[in-house]
C-alpha cells in the first residue's frame, strides 16, 4: 500500500502546530567500559523530563540493520519511503543552495580533494577549505565547455560544490567517484546501466578537464563527484498533508531535501541559539517546522564522543525556548545514528520522544537509547512518524467505515 496516498486520503484540516526537532547521527554506542552512549552520558534535564510526559520509541530510518545516508533518513522523517523514493545528494546539493532544476536535469556533489605525485588520494575533503577557496576554484572550472549540454557548477560549503548537467537525454546512473577512501586513487566515472553511457561520456571530459586546471593547486588539486541523480520533483507537504511547512537549518543538503518536500527554508542561522529565534520568528507563519542540529552528526563522524555530548546538551539548554511555543506536537529524534565510536553511520536505532496532549506516558523515565527501548511505541519504520505527528495533532480522520 502506498502510505502517502493513503495518509493524502484522510487528512483534515485543523489548527494545530508540529515541531519536529531532529538531532542529526543522534543515535550512540557506549565508549568502551563506559556502558551509556552519548546522549545517556550527555545531561539532559529539559528532554529527559520531556520523555516522562511523552511517548517513547525506536525508529529505524531505512530498514533494520541497513546503515542510511542523509538523504534518504531524512526523506523517511517527512513520510516518504526511502526505497520509493531515492534522491541523489546531487539534487539536494542543489536543492540546498537555491539552485533551481529543472526537470531532466542531472546533478552530483563535488568534494574538492587532494591527491599525490602518484594520483592516490590523501584527503577528501582538501582540508576543508574555505567558502571562499572554493568560489576562487570554481571560477577556475565555471567555463568548461562540452558540446550538447549545459553545465553550471556552484560553491556549496568549505570543499562541497555542485555539477549540474542540463540538456538532451542525460542519465543520472552514474557512479561515484569518491572512493571513500584514503591512498587509492579516484574511481573511474562508470554508468550503472547502457543509457547512461552518453552521459558518462559528457561527465569525463568534464573531470579531464577539471583535472588539468587544478593540477597547479597545493590541496584542492582533484574534485570527487558523489550522488549523481536526476530531478524529478516530490509530492509536496502542502499537496500530501495540507499543512504549511517551513525548515531551519544551518547545512545546505538538509534545506535541499526540506525544499525538495515543499518546505520554506528560513534564514540562514549560523549557531543554535539563532536556530530557536528564527523558530519563535515565524511561529506563527507556518503549521509544521523541522528544526535540524547538524553538530551531533559531525562530532560523531569525527570520532569526538565528548563534543557530541557537549552538542546534545547545548540543544537540551536550548528546549525550553523551544517548549515555551507550546506546539500541540512535538518530537525530538534523529535521522539516524552516528556513534563516535564508529566514526560514521550506523545501522542502529533512533530514540523518539512524541510529545502532545493525547500521547501516552510510558516506562521512559530519561531520553536515551536504552529507556526509549521500554518506550509504549516500540520499534518502527521511521517513515511511519509522520502519520503519528498527524494524528496527534488531529489532522487524520478515521480510516474506513
Amino acid at each position: 500500500m502506498d502510505i502517502l496516498r493513503l495518509l493524502k486520503d484522510l487528512v483534515i484540516p485543523a489548527e494545530t502546530k508540529i515541531v519536529l526537532l531532529v538531532m542529526d547521527g543522534l543515535g550512540g554506542l557506549p565508549q568502551q567500559g563506559n556502558g551509556k552512549t552519548e546522549l545517556e552520558t550527555a545531561r539532559t534535564p529539559h528532554l529527559d523530563r520531556l520523555a516522562k510526559t511523552s511517548s517513547c520509541g525506536l525508529l529505524d530510518p531505512i530498514l533494520p540493520g541497513v546503515t542510511p545516508g542523509s538523504g534518504p533518513a531524512h526523506l523517511a522523517l517527512f513520510g516518504y519511503d526511502p526505497l520509493k523514493y531515492r534522491v541523489g545528494r546531487g539534487v539536494l546539493a542543489a536543492l540546498g543552495i537555491g539552485f533551481k532544476l529543472q526537470p531532466s536535469d542531472v546533478a552530483a556533489r563535488i568534494n574538492f580533494a587532494t591527491v599525490d605525485d602518484r594520483g592516490r588520494v590523501t584527503d577528501r575533503r582538501a582540508g576543508r577549505i574555505s567558502n571562499e577557496e572554493n568560489t576562487r576554484l570554481i571560477r577556475l572550472l565555471e567555463d568548461i565547455q562540452i558540446p550538447g549540454v549545459k553545465i553550471f557548477l556552484r560553491t556549496v560549503k568549505e570543499h562541497r560544490a555542485m555539477l549540474v548537467l542540463r540538456g538532451g537525454d542525460l542519465s543520472g546512473e552514474l557512479a561515484d567517484t569518491d572512493p571513500q577512501q584514503l591512498g587509492v586513487p579516484p574511481k573511474d566515472i562508470v554508468a550503472l546501466n547502457p543509457a547512461a553511457e552518453p552521459t558518462t561520456k559528457i561527465v569525463r571530459q568534464f573531470l579531464d578537464q577539471a583535472r588539468e586546471r587544478l593540477a597547479d593547486e597545493h590541496s584542492a588539486n582533484m574534485i570527487l563527484t558523489r550522488g549523481f541523480d536526476r530531478y524529478e520533483p516530490l509530492p509536496s507537504f502542502q499537496e500530501l498533508y495540507g499543512i504549511t511547512s517551513a525548515a531551519i537549518a544551518a547545512y545546505p543538503m538538509y534545506k535541499g531535501v526540506a525544499r525538495l518536500a515543499g518546505m520554506e527554508a528560513l534564514g540562514a542561522p549560523g549557531s543554535l541559539a539563532e536556530e530557536f529565534d528564527i523558530l519563535e520568528q515565524h511561529y506563527n507563519d507556518f503549521d509544521y517546522f523541522f528544526v535540524h542540529v547538524k553538530q551531533t552528526d559531525s562530532s560523531g563522524e569525527d570520532g569526538d564522543f565528548a563534543r557530541k555530548v557537549s552538542v546534545i546538551e547545548e540543544t537540551d539548554r536550548w528546549l525550553p525556548k523551544l517548549t515555551a511555543l507550546q506546539p500541540d506536537v512535538l518530537a525530538v529524534t534523529g535521522d539516524h545514528s552516528t556513534p563516535a565510536v564508529l566514526h560514521s553511520h550506523s545501522w542502529h536505532a533512533v530514540p523518539l520522544l512524541l510529545y502532545s496532549r493525547f500521547s501516552r506516558p510510558d516506562a521512559a523515565s530519561a531520553f536515551g537509547e536504552s529507556e526509549c527501548a521500554r518506550g509504549c511505541l516500540g520499534r518502527f519504520p521511521t517513515m511511519h512518524l509522520m502519520g503519528l505527528l498527524l494524528a496527534n495533532a488531529l489532522r487524520l480522520t478515521k480510516y474506513g467505515a
